[in-house]
């Protein structure tokens, strides 16, 4: 049987097991403006309260619920209903200042859908929704506010929640030792310190939990051992198609009985993007992380048909890569870092790597071969591959030297590259066009004669892919032909440097130019050909940045001292940085030639 099938009747059987046979045999109806006359069976007639409603109900009943506030906790005691609100967002169960439980079902397998319930507070033991002994179904329903956004007492027989939004959350969803557990297409938003997005508890070796198609974000204060989805001790796990971002461990699965399935999620900003027992682990990207891709807790995890980008570390306790595992950018259309209103966008771009590159035996929902990430596969969706340009290059710098002026930049990383263009002009803010252009080089940089009869360029360069789509360009990096300067127009600085020193030969001063990645002590030091040292330029500790300094043979500048007496000839200027924990980071050396 094949996987897309397979998983299509697993999540039937899911939800078969969590469909009960109720009967509907009342309508019943709440609304603020209702007469309350019961038993509620009319809108004229609607009670003012949904719990005087719940009272009057038996097994199979249906409450609809008109848009409103109701202030009020709801208990459900064994008996199972349809609960059912007009709005997700005007049809509000508010439990602010009343008991920490806000919706509470005991003994009762029912269905919720369609209300915004609002806990009691955050910081206490509150939860919106708690459910004792039977399975739920929560449907289309706001939660915030609250410790807990949906948990359990007891073993219950799970929770299927869909389409759900948690925000102002704690802990998202967390059921303890259930058996059966559906989360798809939720948006869970935690924002609280020591909360996990997802908490299955255990242990039970007969559960099964599928978790499908959710966004599941961590936005709170620096992460300490908050979870996206985390397992514990469980049956089977089937985590497709997800986007999980910021928790100390995106995803926590503790002491499997049998296999955890991880595919097609996008796994991002984490401490560890996955750590897991025994796993199958295929068309992910991992990327982003702030710490280690993927840690094996146990025994080997299966990694293949993965694309890894920009982790610290890819993996821990894993000695090799898959066969078809990727070290690349996977080219999304717009990969800022997610928050919960933010403007991002993980679909992948025309000519990513990932396209078509996901496990063979996995298809995609139109049939194709899978793609790797979070729309591929038989839980993702078709989509059309957008052609987008390249991002602008990165990390302008020049050195300037007697005879020449070089600038550099980062290599873009899209797989469609093709070569870059360099427009130059003598004024800030210029636009760029043809008559702008000087160079068009396949490699990341430009060398141009130093001009005699030119003070000051200034330097954008954009990059251009296979299909002829140009960049928008670069910042700005402005040169004086006796300086380079970033203060107006501050560029990244992503290493340590020693310049050469301009002008060269100089007589009876020059220039020495240095930037620093990180703060640290530095030195700066001058030494005839010798070996003996001349002066000292700098010796002091130094923030991360572009700096300056002036070497003067003898001029009389007062900030400066004198250097009388030098010969002409060749003299060495060397730099030593020491950096955090007194650990020297970088040191320097070149020439100069001072003519008199």
């Amino acid at each position: 049987m094949k996987l897309k099938y397979f998983l299509v009747l697993l999540l039937s059987l899911f939800i078969e097991h969590l469909t009960f046979n109720l009967t509907y045999a009342t309508v019943r109806f709440v609304s603020k403006s209702g007469s309350s006359t019961p038993p509620y069976t009319s809108w004229e007639t609607a009670s003012d309260s949904i719990q005087k409603c719940i009272n009057l109900c038996v097994n199979g009943d249906t409450i609809y619920v008109a848009n409103g506030v109701y202030k009020e906790n709801l208990v459900i005691d064994s008996i199972s209903i349809n609960l059912f609100g007009s709005s997700i967002d005007s049809t509000i169960i508010d439990g602010i200042g009343l008991n920490n439980t806000t919706i509470f079902f005991n003994y009762s397998n029912s269905i919720i859908e369609g209300f915004n319930i609002i806990g009691a507070g955050l910081g206490i033991s509150s939860r919106g929704i708690i459910l004792k002994n039977q399975p739920i179904i929560v449907k289309n329903c706001r939660i915030s506010n609250a410790e807990t956004g949906i948990g359990t007492i007891g073993v219950s027989a799970g929770i299927s929640a869909y389409n759900l939004i948690l925000n102002e959350v704690g802990w998202g969803i967390a059921p303890f030792n259930d058996s059966k557990n559906v989360i798809s297409n939720c948006l869970i938003n935690i924002n609280k310190i020591y909360g996990d997005a997802i908490h299955m508890g255990g242990p039970n070796p007969n559960s099964i939990h599928l978790i499908t198609n959710n966004i599941i974000l961590y936005t709170g204060p620096q992460h300490v051992i908050e979870m996206g989805i985390y397992c514990g001790y469980p049956g089977k796990v089937y985590i497709y198609n997800n986007l999980i971002n910021g928790f100390s461990e995106n995803i926590y699965i503790d002491g499997m009985e049998d296999t955890a399935f991880i595919k097609n999620n996008v796994l991002t900003g984490a401490g560890a993007g996955l750590f897991s027992d025994p796993t199958s682990i295929t068309n992910n990207v991992v990327f982003n992380n702030n710490n280690i891709g993927i840690i094996n807790n146990s025994v080997f995890n299966n990694s293949d048909y993965n694309i890894f980008w920009k982790n610290n570390s890819n993996f821990y306790m894993i000695t090799a890569y898959g066969d078809s595992d990727l070290i690349a950018d996977p080219m999304f259309v717009k990969d800022t870092i997610p928050t919960a209103n933010g403007n991002y966008d993980f679909h992948l771009q025309a000519f990513s790597p990932g396209i078509d590159k996901g496990d063979p035996n996995i298809l995609d929902f139109d049939g194709s071969r899978s793609d790797i990430g979070m729309y591929g596969g038989p839980f993702g969706e078709t989509y059309t591959y957008h052609d987008l340009a390249p991002k602008p290059p990165k990390n302008l710098s020049a050195i300037v030297d007697s005879n020449y002026i070089l600038v550099k930049w980062n290599k873009n990383t899209e797989a469609d590259t093709a070569y870059y263009k360099v427009y130059r002009d003598t004024v800030s803010g210029f636009t760029i066009d043809s008559t702008k252009l000087v160079s068009s080089p396949k490699d990341t940089f430009f060398v141009q004669v130093n001009p005699h009869n030119v003070r000051r360029y200034v330097y954008k360069v954009t990059c251009v892919d296979k299909q002829g789509n140009e960049s928008k360009p670069s910042t700005e990096l402005v040169v004086n032909i006796t300086s380079v300067f970033t203060n107006d127009y501050p560029m990244t600085i992503s290493d340590y440097i020693l310049y050469q020193n301009y002008p060269n030969p100089f007589n009876p001063s020059t220039k020495i130019g240095y930037q620093l990645k990180s703060g640290g002590y530095v030195k700066l030091m001058v030494y005839d050909i010798k070996g003996e040292l001349v002066s000292v330029l700098v010796n002091k500790e130094q923030n991360a940045g572009y700096y300056e300094v002036e070497f003067n043979v003898g001029n009389g500048l007062p900030s400066v001292p004198d250097i009388p007496g030098l010969a002409s000839g060749i003299y060495l200027y060397r730099i030593e940085v020491i950096g955090a924990g007194r650990i020297p980071v970088y040191t320097e050396m070149k020439k100069m030639l001072l003519i008199k």
